[in-house]
């Protein structure tokens, strides 16, 4: 991640914080050392009651102008707020999540400075200003509380219960998905998108012919608003891959499920192995890494989608994704809700 990067999103030159046997509390930490650099009116702006039903749904792909968001704002904070705010946001990722956030947002700024874009009243629709944080629940170790960040093309919803840290629902998307810095070419989805193309061609035309569907997928199926709602495994039963293919599937859910710091990400991915021979992985669109093309990845615990947007344009420069739980989305098992 290159350091003019980390400067422009944080005004700081904060540096991804490293995990450790303490992560919880470190966690727990930083949220309250971000409330504390709040006043009283910015406190009661950001914080919610952890049942809250109303807020835990604020999120979407579309810009802050489109659906408002509640919390607050980056762009109203500080820059020693701002610096508090994504320590926490770093604390509760690892690395290489928190590198992705970073590239999310740098490139809605890239996107503001492309399109010039802004909604009613000429208010600006993109940019790293534009990005909300707000905490459902008091910080604790033991108790259930939830970290939410998110704004045009990205929605972390975080919610933490002793040890577990469960990202579900989040969607991460990416406009422009290729940008530069430094005259380095940054892709916020990359991984995401190389290691499904190696999947698809690591399959024998048998395999293929399974997971290929006979129709098209253009958008999220079950993306923001769709909360709750299921649909039927399709495509290839992992069961029929071999070792060599089911840890390259493993490898490319790891892209979602290894966003949350490092205890959290080991037991949701042995959890999904666990669970390996009964995903499937369904595929729409051309077989040739550059072309754009849908696949999900579907099991007992976890629901993946990539989208390329046809929007006009390059589809491959506008993509959007949704990692899910069907069993646990908000934490809500983990809480005994």
């Amino acid at each position: 991640m290159v350091k003019t990067m980390l400067l422009a999103v944080l005004c700081c030159g904060l540096a991804p914080a490293q995990n450790s046997s303490n992560a919880v509390a470190r966690i727990v930490a930083s949220a309250n050392s971000f409330l504390s650099s709040l006043d009283e009116g910015q406190r009661s702006k950001v914080m919610f009651e952890f049942n809250d039903a109303a807020q835990r749904v604020k999120w979407s792909n579309l810009p802050t102008t489109m659906v408002p968001r509640a919390g607050l704002k980056m762009g109203d904070l500080s820059a020693p707020q701002k610096k508090a705010a994504m320590e926490l946001l770093a604390s509760t990722l690892s690395k290489r999540g928190y590198e992705k956030v970073l590239q999310i947002v740098e490139g809605d700024e890239t996107l503001k400075t492309q399109e010039g874009g802004r909604g009613c009243g000429g208010a600006p629709m993109f940019g790293r200003d534009l990005f909300y944080i707000s905490i459902l629940g008091k910080p604790s170790v033991k108790d259930p509380w939830m970290l939410q960040f998110g704004g045009h093309h990205l929605a972390l919803n975080i919610t933490m219960v002793g040890r577990e840290g469960i990202p579900t629902p989040s969607l991460t998307a990416a406009q422009p998905a290729r940008y530069t810095v430094d005259g380095k070419m940054v892709r916020p989805l990359g991984a995401e998108n190389d290691k499904a193309f190696a999947l698809i061609n690591a399959l024998d035309e048998g395999q293929r012919k399974q997971a290929i569907l006979p129709y098209k997928v253009a958008d999220l199926v079950l993306g923001p608003g769709k909360d709750g709602k299921t649909i039927q495994p399709e495509g290839i039963q992992c069961s029929a891959m071999n070792a060599s293919q089911q840890a390259m599937l493993l490898d490319l859910v790891g892209e979602w499920a290894g966003s949350v710091q490092e205890q959290a990400a080991a037991a949701r991915m042995a959890e999904i192995k666990a669970n390996v021979s009964s995903t499937w992985f369904a595929w729409s669109g051309p077989t040739t890494n550059g072309a754009p093309a849908y696949y999900r990845i579907q099991g007992p615990t976890l629901l993946i989608e990539y989208a390329p947007q046809p929007l006009g344009g390059d589809p491959t420069m506008h993509i959007h994704t949704i990692y899910r739980d069907p069993t646990n989305d908000y934490g809500k098992k983990s809480a005994g809700q």
